[in-house]
């Protein structure tokens, strides 16, 4: 089987600008399917991160109302210890849309990454990579607009089915004939974690990170730091608009 050819510097930007145009409004369900496939076929598959990583970083999104609440935090990837969080308030421009949770949560996301002193060596999100139907997730479209590796780490399948392995800690997700994933299950929990590539990582890889980061909770050490920011800051808000009402 041959590999479909990458596409060039040029075609990936001209894609990334496409994306941006939408996020300031010109958006249609139409031009959004269309530009999901275009940025499929730009997805590395291929590990392009360091051997020896040092930092590790979580993402996740809440919401209240109208605005969205990004969260970021950067951990040192040998102890987990926490390097460096930021957050960032947006108003939302797009409702939620299945398949299309990217458009939705990519502007608070980089809003808050923007803010960011220390540089991760890979970003794992709180959403799928290609274990999507049109192999584009969220954690896929972040890990273009940034040029940086990424992970998805969802607790639920949006695609394919798990085919179930007894001698591996992971069982792979397939879908359509293609392995798009894999399905964890940590010895205290009772739930699957479903791991995918998200840009510029093997499976094997996305794998290999997602286990380490793995502590008491179900979520990933980075993206359980995330979500609390996140959830932290929506909070505030509503905090903020009871005092005032």
């Amino acid at each position: 089987m041959h590999e479909r050819p990458r596409k060039t510097g040029q075609e990936e930007n001209e894609a990334i600008e496409e994306l941006v145009q939408m996020l300031r409004g010109k958006f249609t369900i139409e031009k959004a399917r269309r530009l999901q496939r275009k940025l499929a076929t730009q997805v590395i598959k291929e590990d392009m991160l360091p051997k020896t990583l040092r930092y590790v970083a979580g993402v996740d999104v809440s919401y209240a109302g109208e605005w969205a609440f990004g969260a970021v935090a950067v951990l040192e990837y040998g102890s987990l210890a926490v390097a460096e969080t930021r957050t960032a308030k947006v108003k939302t421009s797009f409702p939620y849309v299945p398949t299309f949770l990217s458009f939705r949560e990519i502007r608070p996301s980089l809003a808050a990454i923007r803010k960011l002193k220390m540089q991760p060596d890979v970003f794992m999100v709180d959403a799928q990579g290609i274990a999507h139907p049109y192999r584009l997730g969220f954690a896929s479209h972040l890990g273009l607009l940034l040029g940086k590796p990424s992970v998805g780490v969802a607790k639920s399948l949006l695609c394919g089915q798990v085919q179930h392995a007894k001698k591996k800690s992971w069982s792979p997700v397939i879908d359509k004939g293609e392995i798009v994933g894999a399905a964890l299950r940590r010895e205290e929990a009772r739930r699957l974690i479903y791991v995918s590539i998200g840009h510029k990582v093997s499976l094997g890889r996305a794998i290999e990170i997602a286990e380490h980061c793995i502590r008491s909770s179900r979520l990933l050490e980075p993206i359980r730091i995330a979500h609390l920011l996140a959830t932290e800051e929506m909070k505030k808000h509503k905090q903020e608009i009871t005092c005032e009402s």
